[in-house]
């Protein structure tokens, strides 16, 4: 199991790494899959806008875009691209901390990865339920 951590153009240093490692491996450990190997990767509205029109056609901001690289079913291997600045900016908008609301996308790329979607209204009803319980959990490792 390997999880890493990146920064591309923001000088935004995360902390508690360790913690957050073992907090997603349990998540995916949870949804009945394995961990191989999960890059997240912290960057700017700028570098991440700029991959939404590369790769999914898309010229909006967004807060994450997450990468499948899975190869073997059940087995988790990908990269989650978070926009540090849309993080601070929802932060703000919902009055809560940065940190909680990095967790929460953290964890919503990870049940991307475990194959929850978010494109219809139940599966977004499903998608935040299983994002509170796993931020709920959270409090065993921080």
């Amino acid at each position: 199991m390997a999880v890493r951590f990146f920064s591309e153009g923001t000088s935004y240093q995360l902390k508690d790494k360790r913690k957050i490692s073992s907090w997603l491996a349990d998540v995916v450990k949870s949804e009945g899959h394995e961990l191989i190997d999960l890059n997240i990767i912290l960057v700017s509205d700028n570098y991440l806008h700029k991959m939404n029109v590369d790769f999914l056609n898309h010229n909006t901001l967004t807060d994450i875009i997450t990468f499948d690289n899975t190869v073997v079913s059940l087995q988790i291997e990908g990269e989650l691209y978070i926009s540090i600045d849309r993080v601070h900016d929802n932060a703000l908008k919902f009055s809560i901390r940065l940190i909680d609301e990095l967790h929460r996308v953290m964890v919503h790329g990870v049940l991307h990865l475990c194959g929850y979607g978010d494109k219809t209204p139940k599966k977004k009803v499903i998608m935040r339920e299983k994002e509170e319980c796993f931020l709920l959990k959270r409090k065993e490792y921080f």
